[in-house]
């Protein structure tokens, strides 16, 4: 639907690196290398990187590439039905979506204003022209989805990085050269939902986060008492998360840590007879893992979601796919849901991300600004 197809992720995401600020015409710009799967470096000095997907165990290559995975045909009634279910996220602390319109949007990230490109605001923008030029950075140039592109700083040169905090998680925000911050704020509504079930559970959840990107959803649902099992093709947004449990002071919470293709990774879950309380989903359309493995979410979603169904626990409390920058409705991933879980009992919420504007302050609710599909299956 919008804007992910997102981080250009290897099967999962690519961050970018932004460095060497220079001035044209009187603005300051930071130009990013056009570089496939370009990144930053970790902080020296920090964590080391789990890279394999267990210790001991083989990569497989691609011509080794597990076979295509046969689709269960499943039995029994389909779970019962929420839908449309909008989920919305108002203006928090750490981040608000200021305005929006003409093809753009104006969002307070902590401490900074940021312009992106919004293919979804249709409309014509509400506040003035002044507001908007009091941004402290506007990503231009190519502005397809993974596009490559630069930052102008109107103001002053900023830095590569800096500090952000949503759901009492402190996480490092970044300029990228996918016009991307590290963060995609409309998944608060999942995050606090996790949130709840942990502290519900009245025991440690154990959680599965596929395509997890820079961390912020695994470190929140760590820090909620959850077993988290992070996994990421890309070794820069690997390096970033750890980064991020570092700032987060989290560097001792039970979080792995697992750089891999997610569907390898699932299906070899799956052959260990391995459980999971809660599944996160949240693939991009298009990616390539780490050994060249490619993922389209037409051809290969039915076939993820089978897995992740059969590795949930007995007692499982969730699992949650999100699905951005795709030509379909959110019925066409709701009824794959049902389908998924016919037998399993609960109900399927499907519907869409939204965030509301909030004005300059973030007290004054506006028009909403569609982000994303999304499919909730729940045990009740």
């Amino acid at each position: 639907m919008k804007e992910k197809d997102r981080r250009s992720k290897n099967a999962s995401v690519t961050a970018a690196k932004g460095r060497g600020a220079e001035a044209r015409g009187g603005h300051h710009e930071q130009r990013l290398p056009p570089v496939k799967g370009a990144g930053f470096k970790a902080k020296s000095g920090g964590p080391p990187l789990k890279t394999a997907p267990e210790k001991g165990e083989r990569r497989r290559s691609v011509q080794e590439a597990l076979p295509a995975r046969v689709i269960r045909h499943r039995t029994g009634g389909k779970p019962a039905e929420t839908v449309p279910l909008i989920l919305e996220t108002a203006a928090t602390a750490g981040y608000h979506l200021i305005d929006s319109g003409d093809g753009e949007k104006l969002e307070q990230y902590g401490p900074y204003r940021i312009v992106r490109p919004e293919a979804q605001a249709l409309w014509p923008k509400a506040l003035p022209a002044s507001v908007w030029e009091k941004a402290d950075a506007v990503f231009t140039g190519d502005t397809d989805e993974d596009g490559m592109g630069r930052w102008r700083f109107p103001r002053e040169v900023l830095g590569e990085t800096w500090p952000m905090q949503l759901l009492d998680t402190d996480f490092l925000g970044r300029f990228t050269s996918f016009r991307h911050v590290g963060v995609f704020p409309e998944q608060l509504a999942h995050w606090s939902w996790v949130k709840d079930q942990v502290a519900a559970a009245g025991r440690p959840l154990k959680l599965l986060n596929l395509f997890g990107y820079t961390g912020v959803a695994s470190l929140i649902a760590a820090k909620a008492g959850a077993e988290v099992t992070h996994v990421d093709a890309s070794k820069k947004a690997i390096g970033w998360a750890r980064e991020n449990q570092t700032l987060a002071r989290a560097d001792k919470l039970p979080i792995r840590w697992i750089c891999d293709d997610a569907m390898k990774f699932i299906q070899r879950e799956e052959r260990r007879g391995s459980r999971y309380d809660i599944i996160l989903a949240d693939p991009p359309k298009f990616g390539r893992g780490p050994n060249g493995e490619v993922w389209q979410l037409f051809d290969h979603l039915a076939a993820m979601l089978d897995i992740c169904r059969e590795i949930l626990s007995p007692d499982a409390r969730g699992l949650v796919l999100t699905a951005y920058s795709i030509r379909a409705s959110f019925y066409s991933i709701h009824e794959l849901m049902r389908e998924t879980m016919r037998g399993r009992g609960g109900r399927v919420e499907s519907g869409e991300l939204i965030i509301r504007e909030g004005g300059l302050d973030g007290k004054e609710p506006g028009r909403a600004l569609s982000t994303s599909l999304f499919s909730r299956w729940v045990p009740k």
